[in-house]
């Protein structure tokens, strides 16, 4: 593929590769995009039309998405079939197409002055304090505090309400064999999965379900946990 063509050059013709993405936002689109340039290549997921995660070579989430929109041309393709439980953004896909654009201005302009501060935004997802914290530590990819029925607090997307189901799975599992060997209900419960690991913590009106990456150690993310809601001395 000759990289002197500018523009992207995929299964939808005449439409550029934000073109594609906003296309994908208005039709509630769930999926993946991959795209080609030169020996890059990135693939964006979404989930009911908004971008919940994206690789590009090393980088992963937000920063991926300004480097494949960076690039001034390549392939892209469109997969519905490929689907991610990681979730690395949590603002509205209008949002980071502006800020790839202004980024880009910036750097066709030779500027560096103000490059990470960016336009004032509410992220696209509402969330409970509790669970925003959690999201700021590492491996963590997702976080929802649900009440004893499974509704997520403050938290109407699609990842919290898939979250907080398995959240609520876990842990009538584990009461139920804590009933069976009459150790009463859990208190905290890990799972271990090909994809992600899941952790569940259990209070006397909410329980808070936990999304962590499958390759870290969930001993490290426990520890952090208890830090973040621990006063330091």
């Amino acid at each position: 593929m000759s990289q002197d063509n500018s523009g992207f050059k995929g299964s939808v013709a005449g439409l550029s590769l934000t073109d594609v993405i906003q296309l994908k936002g208005h039709n509630k689109y769930t999926g993946a995009i991959s795209v080609e340039y030169g020996d890059s290549q990135g693939v964006i997921y979404f989930v009911d039309g908004e971008i919940i995660h994206a690789v590009q070579g090393d980088e992963s989430g937000e920063q991926a998405i300004y480097e494949i929109i960076k690039w001034p041309g390549g392939m892209f393709n469109i997969h519905p079939e490929m689907t991610s439980n990681v979730c690395t953004i949590h603002y509205r896909t209008d949002f980071l197409l502006l800020e790839a654009l202004r980024r880009l201005d910036e750097e066709n302009a030779g500027s560096t002055a103000n490059k990470s501060a960016g336009p004032e935004v509410t992220p696209r997802r509402t969330m409970s304090k509790i669970a925003a914290r959690l999201q700021e530590i590492n491996n963590i990819t997702y976080a929802v505090l649900l009440d004893k029925q499974g509704s997520p607090v403050q938290d109407s997307s699609i990842e919290a309400v898939a979250l907080a189901a398995k959240g609520v799975l876990l842990a009538k599992t584990g009461n139920g064999i804590g009933d069976l060997m009459g150790l009463g209900e859990i208190k905290v419960a890990a799972v271990h999965t090909t994809n992600y690991n899941l952790l569940l913590y259990d209070s006397k009106q909410h329980y808070l379900s936990i999304a962590v990456k499958s390759d870290c150690n969930l001993d490290s993310v426990e520890t952090e946990i208890k830090s973040a809601f621990v006063p330091a001395k």
